[in-house]
């Protein structure tokens, strides 16, 4: 049994980490909407276990412990899969952009996005099958001992040192090879100027501005779109949208709305994360669907202004 002083403190712990796990259950669930599932999952498998926590290991501890293993038993039909092919960010519905930050959210929230991995990571982890992942994230990004990874996979050390190498090889395939790359990147006033911008162009003049000559735009499960014409015309195209300038994953973000003719309302559609060098825009990775709007804390719908 437990007093309702102990309850009270874990429900006190639980929240102070709550963004913290929440950005870890990302690292491992690769979207916004499933890293919420996952934190809800670890919250109840701990309230319901919170009489046998030991106080061996901090409590940040232990629920990392349960959310991975709550995303292992997830993920165990994926145990067994075919590789994927290809960059993950021009098929993979299962990744989506983490927010910079959110209105009304709590004061850890800067701290936690300092953990928030570059989308070019949480791209090569698709490629890495449940149990290498886990151990993958545990060991490399959030620095776990391999010892601490074994008891919390209830394997041995040996078996977990394998699981890391085999990950780290197939990361170093398809990641940027420096660590400190996988990071989020802090964002420019540059790259604030370039998504004010590239939110206000309206013809293929101005955006020709602002893209790169092998520019391309990923928009999972559609084809990607590549190259300035192509994506200058693409971006042109007679739709009424209104959009909201945001941050994911340290990037310059647009979260997009779109009208449909004789609607009073405009709906919920995309999130466009900008990848911006030497002043032009090389890539947009849009995300599209409701759920990814939604992970910023912004509405499915806006009304229309009248005129």
């Amino acid at each position: 049994m437990t007093s309702a002083a102990a309850d009270d403190r874990f429900r006190d712990a639980f929240d102070e980490h709550r963004r913290s796990l929440h950005a870890h259950c990302y690292r491992l669930a690769g979207n916004v909407a499933d890293a919420d599932d996952l934190v809800q999952e670890t919250f109840l498998r701990a309230w319901r276990s919170r009489a046998q926590y030991e106080g061996r290991a901090a409590i940040r501890t232990w629920l990392y412990r349960i959310s991975t293993n709550v995303y292992l038993d997830h993920h165990k039909a994926a145990a067994r899969r075919t590789v994927p092919a290809g960059d993950p960010l021009e098929w993979c519905t299962d990744i989506g952009p983490y927010p910079d930050s959110v209105p009304g959210e709590d004061p850890q929230a800067d701290l936690v996005a300092r953990e928030t991995v570059e989308l070019a990571l949480i791209a090569a982890l698709m490629y890495l099958p449940p149990r290498q992942r886990a151990a993958f994230v545990l060991r490399d990004v959030s620095g776990w001992t391999a010892a601490e990874i074994a008891e919390a996979l209830d394997l041995g050390v040996p078996a977990v040192n394998s699981l890391i190498q085999r990950a780290r090889r197939t990361i170093r395939r398809h990641a940027p090879g420096d660590p400190r790359q996988w990071r989020r990147p802090a964002l420019t006033a540059e790259d604030e100027e370039i998504l004010r911008r590239y939110a206000a162009a309206t013809d293929p003049v101005s955006l020709r501005d602002l893209l790169a000559d092998d520019v391309r735009i990923t928009m999972p499960p559609d084809a990607p779109v590549i190259g300035i014409d192509a994506v200058a015309e693409f971006l042109t195209r007679p739709l009424d949208w209104r959009t909201f300038p945001s941050a994911a994953n340290g990037r310059p973000a647009l979260i997009c709305y779109l009208r449909s003719p004789g609607s009073d309302q405009y709906d919920a559609m995309v999130v466009d994360v900008l990848t911006i060098e030497n002043g032009r825009i090389v890539e947009s990775n849009a995300f599209v669907g409701p759920h990814h709007v939604a992970a910023f804390g912004m509405p499915p719908a806006v009304p229309a202004v009248s005129r």
